[in-house]
């Protein structure tokens, strides 16, 4: 399907597709989200990593585009440990290699962390000295929620008001509002920098919906293939209108949906989608980002 045709129907539902290798025959690329697509917080899809697999084999490149606040290494390692095979993908562009590269670009030298310091140590343990206090910082980096299962963004509130004050920049290396965990919701680092940007604080957005994320995949594919991507070949695969498809808008190249990741409490009955369901979902949306087709989870 083309993008003229895909532009055409912005405003109503894509097809429901059973399989996806049709479709994955007109691209040479995919950027593919993944938790909700590839897995879902707690194991690997094995059809998805089927249809990864075989699109590769098939002489395809795959670049798994996360939102994870975490460089591409330790995203990595938490897919072998859910059993994602290496053979599913080619490289791996994360939100926190963007923050961090961005850090390093603004020469940002004292920083104040939020989140869970702990979990994200690959991220914190790569940037200059310890968390410092927002009177003196040069900016917040933001890897999520200090106890994502009690805190809320208005949890937050007080400490930004004082970063405000100071006009600090605030680097977010999860635009992620919110993850499905196994069918749980928790909030993500992109809940408390919206809410920071609505108080009118600078926010640094270090990946999708944002065009430098798939502006780095598309670098990154164009080195591994050794030759010029048109948009026009590259698939992104997402579950998430927010940020998978309208970033694939954004970037002028087509996406296929996913219903079984964040969307799915209202677009699955069992594991097939419902198409009203859907239609409403698109419907609902404003300006909502097309895609030129829906599976209910990713399979060749």
């Amino acid at each position: 399907m083309t993008q003229t045709v895909m532009r055409q129907r912005a405003l109503s539902s894509p097809p429901i597709i059973a399989h996806g290798a049709p479709l994955f025959a007109s691209y040479d690329v995919i950027f593919s989200d993944v938790w909700g697509v590839v897995h879902d917080g707690i194991t690997a899809h094995p059809t998805a990593a089927d249809a990864l697999v075989r699109f590769r084999q098939a002489g395809g490149t795959v670049i798994l585009v996360s939102n994870a606040p975490v460089p591409n290494f330790r995203v990595a390692e938490m897919l072998d440990d859910k059993q994602l095979p290496r053979e599913a993908w080619d490289a791996i562009v994360s939100s926190g290699d963007i923050a961090l590269a961005h850090v390093d670009a603004s020469g940002y030298q004292s920083l104040h962390f939020i989140g869970p310091i702990d979990r994200d140590a690959a991220l914190f343990d790569r940037v200059p000295g310890v968390s410092q206090s927002l009177e003196t910082a040069d900016a917040i980096l933001c890897s999520g929620l200090d106890d994502d299962r009690s805190e809320t963004a208005e949890s937050y509130r007080a400490r930004l008001e004082v970063a405000l004050a100071r006009n600090l920049p605030f680097v977010c290396a999860n635009p992620d509002l919110v993850v499905d965990v196994g069918g749980q919701h928790y909030l993500c680092a992109g809940a408390i920098a919206d809410l920071y940007e609505d108080m009118g604080g600078p926010v640094f957005w270090a990946g999708k919906p944002h065009a430098v994320a798939y502006r780095t995949a598309h670098e990154t594919a164009e080195r591994l293939r050794g030759a010029s991507v048109d948009h026009h070949r590259i698939l992104v695969i997402g579950d998430a209108l927010r940020t998978d498809l309208e970033g694939a808008h954004g970037f002028g190249v087509d996406a296929l949906f996913i219903a079984s990741g964040i969307h799915r409490p209202e677009l699955m009955v069992g594991d097939e989608i419902s198409p009203a369901s859907l239609e409403r979902l698109f419907e609902a949306a404003k300006s909502a980002p097309p895609a030129v087709a829906a599976m209910s989870f990713l399979r060749w």
